[in-house]
C-alpha cells in the first residue's frame, strides 16, 4: 500500500521532479565540464516517456558539440521505483554530434577531465565490481525498442575529416537493424543482429554493402590500414561468482586486412579468425582463461593471458596447441605475413607451447620457456619462395644501408676474398664465438637463458639494452630476409632458424663459415677476407690472438671501428678491459693460454696506410644489426643499441658489464666518442 502511495505521489509531482532533475543536470554539466546545455522544451509524453526538443551542447569558448532536434526516452517504471534507470524506448530524429580538434584544442577535451578524488575516502578499486557495474549500466541503457533517423557523427581533426550518418537504426522485437553512410557516398555500413539486454545477450555483426569495412580515421591518424568483410561479436553470458566477474563471448572476423610499417611492410590478410573467449575479472586481475580458443583457418590455439595489478604488477602468458598437421599450420599463416614461407610444403605434425611469467618486483626471476616440437616424420617436402639450403653453395649476398643495397657480394670460392673456415685463424673463429654466441655449436639456434636475461634487463631499464640473437638468427636475417625492422620479420626469422636447425638444412660449420664471410667489419668492409687485409694487411689465417679479439670487438658497431685506434697505430687503453675479459673467457674454454700481458693487446698495430685516415664515425647502420633488432625487441615504436657481451654462458661477463669500474673498459661509449671527436678537432686547429 505504501509503495502504491509513493508511485501515485511521484506521478502527481513528476513534472516538477523532471524540471528539478534537468536543472541539476544542466548545472552539473556547467560546473564539472564547462558545458552550456540548452533545451527549448521538454515534458512527459504518456506515462513514462519524456520528450526533448532542440537540445544544444556547447563547451565554453569551443565550437558546438551536439544538436538534437527531437528526442524521446521511455523509462521502465518498476526498476525506477527501486532506483534503477532502465531504458524501455528510445527515439531520435535529426541529431548531430561534431568532434572538432585544431592544433592542441578540442571541443571534447572535457571527456578526459579527471575528477578530484578525496584521498581520505578513496579505497582500492575492485576490478570485478567495476566491470560488473559498467557492463550492467551499458546493458541497461540499451532500449527494448529503438528508432533513430538521420543521426550524424562528424570528426574534424586538423586535416582529417570523417562523417558517419546513421540513416536508420532500430531495435524491434529484439532484432537490430541499421544503415550507416561513411563520408556521404563513400561506403554504406550495416549493423544487424539481436539484442536482449535483460538476458545479457548480444549478437551483432558489422559489414558493408559490396565493399570491405574500412577505418579511414585510423589510417589518417595512426597510419594503420585496417579493413574487413564482416566482424561479429557475441556476448553470451556475464555474471559474478565468488568475487569474480566472468564474461563469455565469441568474436569472429572475415578477411581482415592490416598494414602498418612496424608490423609488416605489406598488407597482411587473415581470411578467417575466431576467438571463443572466457574473460575472468578478479579484484586485482584481468585474465583470458585457458579454456578460451583461438581458431585461425584449421588450427586451434589455447591462450592464457593474465595481468595482475596489485600488490605487484605481474604479467603472464601461456600458449598451447595440441599436435596438429604442420601443413595446416603453415597454411593458416596470414597472407603476406611470412613471404619466404609461402608455398612451403611439409609432412608430419607440430606442437607448440609457450610459458611466460614476469613479476615486476622480481624481474630477474622471469620465466620464459618456448618449444615447437615436431613429430618423428616431420620434414620439408618442398621449399616455398625461398630455398633455405642456398647457403650450402655459392650465392649472391646483398648488404643494405638504410634500406638501400650497398653492393652485390659473391659468397663462394669464386670470390678471391672468400675464405673457407679451415683457412681462418682459430684465434679469429674462437674469439668471435666467445663474444657473440659461445654455445653456437651445440644450441638449436636459440638460447632460452639469454632470452630470459634479456627480458629481465630490458624490463629493469625500461628500454631495449639487450637481445637474445644467436649467430644462427643473425645469419638468417641477413641472408633470407629483407632489411625492414618489424614484428613480422622477427617472427619469420625465428621460424626460419627453427626449420634450418631442426631439419639440419645446413651444417654448423657451413653456417659459421658463411657468417664470417658476410658480416660487416667496417664501412663497406664485408667478410673476414676483406677485414684482415683492411686493418692488418694479412690473410685471415695469419691473424694473431690480439688482432682476432679486436675484430670480434668491432662486430656490434663496425662503422665506429677506427675510434679504437691511436695515431701511432696502437689501440686505445680503454680496450685492455675487453681484452682481459674475452681472453680470460677463451682461456677457461681452452681456446687460449693464460696471458698476463692482456692477450696480445700491446702487439696489435693498425696498418700504416690507415693511420692517416682515422676519422670520427659513429651511429651508422651495420649489416649484422645492433641489438635494436634483438630477439625480444617487439616494441613497434622504439629502437635501441647492443651489448654483444651480455651472454648467459659466462656469468663473469655480466658481472663485469655491471661494474661501474669495468663498463668503460669494455667498449667506447658515445660520451667517449664525442670526447675523441673534440680532441681531434682541437688537434686540427692547433696544426
Amino acid at each position: 500500500m505504501i509503495l502504491l502511495l509513493l508511485v501515485v505521489i511521484a506521478f502527481i509531482k513528476r513534472e516538477s521532479l523532471l524540471k528539478s532533475a534537468i536543472e541539476r543536470g544542466i548545472y552539473k554539466a556547467k560546473i564539472d565540464y564547462n558545458l552550456n546545455v540548452k533545451i527549448d522544451s521538454y515534458g512527459f509524453s504518456g506515462l513514462a516517456k519524456v520528450y526533448f526538443k532542440n537540445i544544444n551542447v556547447v563547451p565554453d569558448q569551443r565550437p558546438q558539440l551536439a544538436n538534437i532536434k527531437n528526442l524521446k526516452i521511455g523509462i521502465r517504471l518498476w526498476p525506477l521505483i527501486f532506483g534503477n534507470i532502465k531504458v524501455a524506448e528510445f527515439e531520435m530524429d535529426n541529431g548531430l554530434i561534431t568532434f572538432i580538434k585544431k592544433d592542441s584544442t578540442s571541443n571534447y577535451e572535457f571527456l578526459f577531465k579527471k575528477k578530484k578524488i578525496d584521498q581520505k575516502k578513496s579505497s582500492p578499486i575492485d576490478l570485478a565490481d567495476l566491470a560488473n557495474n559498467l557492463l550492467n549500466k551499458v546493458l541497461d541503457k540499451i532500449p527494448d525498442e529503438m528508432k533513430i533517423n538521420q543521426f550524424m557523427v562528424k570528426f574534424d581533426h586538423d586535416s582529417t575529416h570523417l562523417s558517419l550518418l546513421t540513416e536508420t537504426a532500430s531495435i524491434y522485437n529484439k532484432e537490430v537493424n541499421s544503415t550507416i553512410r561513411l563520408n556521404g557516398k563513400q561506403a554504406i555500413w550495416h549493423i544487424k543482429g539481436k539484442a536482449i539486454p535483460s538476458d545479457q545477450y548480444l549478437d551483432l555483426k558489422l559489414f558493408a554493402e559490396n565493399h570491405k569495412v574500412e577505418m579511414p580515421l585510423l589510417q589518417s591518424k595512426y597510419h594503420i590500414k585496417l579493413s574487413f568483410d564482416t566482424i561479429r561479436t557475441q556476448l553470451i553470458s556475464a555474471e559474478k561468482n565468488n568475487g569474480q566477474f566472468e564474461i563469455e563471448g565469441k568474436w569472429t572476423i572475415k578477411n581482415l586486412l592490416v598494414n602498418h610499417p612496424r608490423i609488416a611492410a605489406n598488407d597482411i590478410i587473415v581470411k578467417d579468425a575466431e576467438l571463443d573467449a572466457k574473460l575472468l575479472i578478479g579484484e586485482n586481475s584481468i585474465a583470458l582463461d585457458s579454456s578460451s580458443i583461438i581458431n585461425i583457418g584449421k588450427i586451434k590455439i589455447n591462450p592464457f593471458v593474465k595481468y595482475t595489478i596489485q600488490p605487484n604488477k605481474i604479467y603472464e602468458l601461456q600458449i598451447h596447441s595440441n599436435t596438429q598437421s604442420a601443413q595446416e599450420i603453415f597454411n593458416a599463416f596470414p597472407i603476406g605475413l611470412f613471404e619466404s614461407l609461402e608455398g612451403l610444403k611439409t609432412q608430419g605434425d607440430l606442437k607448440y607451447d609457450l610459458n611466460f611469467y614476469l613479476d615486476s618486483s622480481k624481474p630477474d626471476e622471469v620465466i620464459f620457456n618456448s618449444s615447437l616440437r615436431p613429430s618423428d616424420d616431420f620434414k620439408i617436402l618442398k621449399f616455398g619462395k625461398t630455398n633455405f639450403q642456398k647457403i650450402n653453395g655459392s650465392f649472391i649476398y646483398t648488404p643494405f644501408e638504410k634500406g638501400k643495397p650497398v653492393r652485390a657480394i659473391l659468397v663462394g670460392p669464386e670470390n678471391p676474398n672468400y675464405t673457407p673456415i679451415d683457412q681462418i685463424s682459430p684465434n679469429m673463429r674462437k674469439a668471435l664465438l666467445t663474444s657473440e654466441d659461445p654455445s653456437f655449436y651445440w644450441n638449436k639456434g636459440f638460447v632460452e637463458e639469454s632470452i630470459r636475461q634479456s627480458i629481465a634487463t630490458n624490463f629493469k631499464t625500461k628500454s631495449f639494452k639487450r637481445g637474445g640473437s644467436t649467430i644462427s638468427m643473425q645469419l638468417v636475417k641477413n641472408i633470407y630476409l629483407n632489411r625492414q625492422k618489424n614484428l613480422a620479420r622477427k617472427i619469420e626469422e625465428i621460424l626460419i632458424v627453427w626449420l634450418i636447425e631442426n631439419q639440419r638444412l645446413s651444417s654448423k660449420n657451413r653456417m659459421y663459415e658463411v657468417y664470417l664471410n658476410i658480416i660487416e667489419w667496417g664501412r663497406n668492409i664485408y667478410g673476414i677476407g676483406e677485414a684482415a687485409h683492411y686493418y692488418f694487411d694479412k690473410a685471415p689465417s695469419e691473424l694473431s690472438l690480439g688482432e682476432a679479439i679486436y675484430l670480434a670487438h668491432i662486430v656490434p658497431k663496425p662503422k665506429a671501428s677506427l675510434y679504437s685506434w691511436q695515431s701511432d697505430g696502437s689501440l686505445k687503453p680503454y680496450l685492455t678491459g675487453y681484452y682481459n675479459l674475452i681472453g680470460g673467457l677463451m682461456t677457461r674454454k681452452g681456446y687460449a693460454i693464460n696471458d698476463s700481458t692482456n692477450y696480445g693487446f700491446y702487439q696489435v698495430r693498425l696498418k700504416e696506410s690507415l693511420r692517416q685516415q682515422i676519422q670520427p664515425e659513429i651511429n651508422a647502420d651495420s649489416t649484422i644489426e645492433d641489438e635494436e633488432d634483438g630477439f625480444l625487441n617487439l616494441n613497434i615504436f622504439k629502437n635501441s643499441k647492443k651489448d654483444s657481451l651480455n651472454r648467459p654462458d659466462y656469468p663473469e661477463v655480466q658481472k663485469s658489464n655491471g661494474s661501474k669500474n669495468n663498463t668503460d673498459s669494455i667498449s667506447p661509449t658515445n660520451k667517449q666518442i664525442r670526447q675523441e671527436k673534440r680532441k681531434l678537432r682541437k688537434s686540427e686547429i692547433r696544426n
